[in-house]
């Protein structure tokens, strides 16, 4: 059994996992300025309110099994992308500040200032996501030792900005097309569905420039596809579920819309995960310093004792995250206890 693409395969599950489910939080956050009135602000909130907390978990788990199952690459990446992990940190600290505090006072003033520190930490969040793949993509100076040598400044190159502002739109569209679910029928429940075109839109557009970037500048990208043919086959699906997304909004079927969504990010991480393996970390300066999964692996037992860990602790995660979204179904309703 190669243990090694076990748990590469584990973690494209949690991320995809993340992306998905604290997705269209960030999207939510994204769009809530678009709200009108204290009333629809707090419907966009109470949309999110009972459930991104245990959403988040999906991004601690990862984090935690990249570290015990890829301990160098772990080690590589916190500590060469350590100023974009602490703006992330603070993006998603003063986002859950955000959402808690708001309701505390009634003053216009205060719930203003938390409302742009929603969308604002939620639009930092998801553009950093953004810009850690397309670095992840194109690589990064590493010495011989594996520590990256290159700047901040560096991260923030045209192929980052780029996927960040993919990353950016596809939250604020399944954002979108979850609000659409979750909100009751009304006003601001019919200018969603102007917000679910336009970010389709802006996302079909950096969809078709990051494909084209990809494909021109980052010839290793395609290698495993050569490989493995009916990997072909994912490509189809994703542009399929991207082109199902206005169909099922122009029918009205939000559902399957949003499904679609959900499928097109998980195509996508599969996608970005063809494109990378075997490389965790890949060097932009020498190949022969890049991060494979084999090279920066644990060993053998800790992998098979981590594996045994994590077959019997997803069930637990999938049941939990079950029964929460079962118990908040249903459109959202303002009580007593509202944010």
């Amino acid at each position: 059994m190669d243990l090694q693409l076990t748990w590469f395969i584990l973690l494209a599950v949690l991320l995809a996992g993340y992306a998905v489910l604290d997705g269209f939080d960030l999207g939510a956050g994204i769009l809530h300025p678009l709200a009108r009135g204290d009333r629809e602000r707090r419907i966009v909130l109470n949309s999110i309110g009972p459930i991104w907390d245990g959403n988040e978990v999906w991004l601690i788990t990862f984090g935690g099994a990249l570290f015990a199952a890829f301990p160098f690459a772990y080690a590589t990446a916190f500590s060469g992308f350590y100023i974009p992990f602490m703006l992330l940190l603070l993006a998603l600290v003063f986002r859950a500040i955000s959402i808690e505090f708001r309701g505390k006072v009634a003053g216009q003033g205060w719930r203003t200032f938390w409302d742009w520190g929603f969308f604002g930490s939620s639009l930092l969040a998801s553009l950093l996501f953004g810009v850690a793949v397309g670095n992840a993509m194109i690589g990064v100076p590493l010495d011989a030792e594996g520590n990256m040598t290159g700047s901040f400044l560096g991260l923030l190159n045209p192929y980052g900005l780029l996927t960040g502002l993919l990353v950016v739109a596809m939250f604020a569209m399944h954002g979108a097309l979850y609000l659409n679910l979750k909100t009751p029928p009304g006003q601001l429940h019919d200018r969603i569905r102007n917000w679910m075109w336009h970010t389709w839109g802006v996302f079909l557009v950096l969809y078709i420039l990051s494909t084209m970037y990809t494909l021109v500048t980052i010839p290793r990208a395609t290698v495993n596809f050569a490989k493995l043919p009916w990997a072909g086959a994912v490509v189809v699906l994703n542009v399929l579920l991207i082109a199902n997304i206005p169909r099922c909004i122009f029918n009205g079927r939000a559902f399957q819309a949003f499904f679609s969504s959900a499928l097109s990010i998980c195509c996508l991480v599969f996608l970005f995960g063809m494109a990378m393996w075997p490389n965790l970390v890949t060097a932009s300066n020498n190949p022969e310093y890049t991060l494979t999964v084999y090279r920066a692996a644990s060993t053998a037992k800790t992998l098979w004792i981590m594996l045994v860990i994590a077959l019997i602790g997803m069930p637990f995660v999938l049941a939990y995250t079950a029964v929460v979204y079962w118990t908040f179904r249903g459109r959202v309703e303002l009580g007593e206890h509202s944010y």
